[in-house]
């Protein structure tokens, strides 16, 4: 399963990002192995469509499901007629997030 997390940092023990459409980091996490890969979000300093643009950049990568604090309305559309599960409010770093993902915590 490939899950998408909004990241403070670029590993696996950074905070999580709460603003989606601005976060630092995307980490695309292979929940099965925890293989990750870091992409600095280039909508980080939008001046608008910051949150659709980084929905579109989600679907296109072809996740599973998408770990962060808040999404807006236009990128909650975009992620899931994508076919994309968005989880909102999660808290804390990034691994311990795909752990409560997978074991059906969050």
């Amino acid at each position: 399963m490939k899950l998408c997390v909004t990241a403070q940092g670029n590993n696996l023990d950074a905070p999580i990002d709460p603003n989606f459409g601005r976060c630092r980091y995307f980490l695309f996490v292979d929940a099965d192995t925890l293989q990750f890969e870091a992409v600095e979000n280039p909508n980080v300093q939008a001046s608008g469509g910051a949150g659709t643009n980084s929905g579109q950049l989600i679907a296109n990568r072809n996740v599973d499901a998408l770990l962060t604090g808040d999404v807006g309305p236009n990128a909650s559309r975009v992620l899931t007629s994508a076919g994309v599960n968005v989880v909102t409010q999660i808290t804390g770093t990034v691994r311990e997030a795909v752990a409560a993902y997978i074991t059906g915590a969050s």
